[in-house]
């Protein structure tokens, strides 16, 4: 369970009072993370062995759940053991299972109507930032103290919960094939979506809730400012470049491979010249998908690096002029 602030305050210059410090929660790191995420993996493991040996498809749900839920559940615990304030355990749990699964049904509604352009991206960006930062505004309404960190691991939550929903879709649309249940594209599908989910929903959500949180200034209540919709914006198109990064990958790597244009005039590629176009695009997916990821660790880091030199002077005590004798 979670523990309350301290009642340790300072008074800011509006006399109104501030927490200086707050109480860490018992299970504070322990390292339950990555514990079970080695656990976990076993587990996943063990059980594909099993469904490879048995066939027997009931246990393609088990897989389905331990490979979707693994890593962003990880995230969760990782947040449990680093979070302060008046945020709980069943909080952040349930954080992690409404916000999940409000998330991917509130994006389902609103990208139904969308038509497959290249555009579509940013609009999926927008749509899928927008939904999760609602969830992040309502969850976190009462949370105190509002600081860049406390947003960002609340965010960090929310963001998992949609990957995992929306990672165990992947799954199962990968899996049912006409042929039957497809295995291999089924484990495909996961090891990659898992291996991406801290960089990907993660992250994004985290950059907005540190904004977010952080623009409140330690105030029990959220304040507006210009740099929140400008930190959605970006959080948006961090998306909608992830999102997009394997269709630009494939067009970049076709404009570079002289003998391809010329083949298209012909109205046809050769074999050799569609694996080379595919070796390259896989290579400039895997940059790409670095570089998206890399801009935004940084931005996270500079923002809480702002917010936390932010929040020691608004915390610093105001010096009061002694009495002259």
């Amino acid at each position: 369970m979670g523990t309350h602030a301290s009642a340790a305050a300072t008074v800011d210059v509006s006399g109104i009072p501030l927490p200086t410090q707050t109480r860490h929660h018992p299970h504070h790191h322990h390292g339950w993370w990555w514990k079970t995420l080695l656990a976990g993996l076993a587990l996943w493991i063990v059980t594909i062995v099993v469904t490879a040996i048995t066939g027997n498809t009931n246990l393609v749900p088990t897989l389905i759940l331990l490979g979707s839920f693994l890593v962003p559940f990880c995230v969760v615990l990782f947040v449990i053991e680093r979070v302060t304030g008046s945020i709980s355990t069943l909080q952040l749990i349930l954080a992690f299972f409404v916000g999940g699964i409000f998330g991917v049904l509130g994006a389902s509604l609103l990208e139904f109507p969308l038509q497959q352009t290249f555009w579509v991206y940013g609009l999926v960006g927008l749509i899928e930032e927008f939904v999760k930062g609602v969830l992040l505004i309502i969850i976190g309404w009462r949370v105190v103290p509002k600081t860049a960190k406390q947003g960002a691991l609340l965010g960090a939550t929310i963001g998992a919960g949609f990957a995992a929903f929306e990672s165990a879709g992947y799954a199962f649309n990968a899996a049912i094939t006409t042929q039957g249940i497809d295995l291999f594209s089924l484990l495909e599908t996961e090891v990659v979506r898992a291996t991406l989910a801290p960089v990907g929903h993660v992250l994004c959500t985290a950059i907005f809730g540190a904004v977010l949180f952080g623009c409140a200034h330690l105030r029990p209540r959220f304040r507006w400012s210009a740099w929140i919709l400008l930190t959605y914006a970006v959080s948006a198109l961090l998306h909608a470049l992830w999102d997009s990064s394997s269709e630009v990958a494939s067009f970049i790597a076709l404009l570079l491979n002289g003998e391809a244009m010329q083949e298209l005039q012909n109205g046809f590629l050769t074999t050799a010249t569609e694996n080379s176009i595919a070796a390259l695009a896989t290579v400039l997916y895997i940059v790409g998908l670095a570089v998206i990821s890399a801009a935004g660790i940084i931005t996270l880091w500079l923002i809480l690096r702002h917010f936390k030199r932010a929040e020691q002077l608004w915390l610093a005590p105001v010096p009061v002029p002694l009495p002259l004798p």
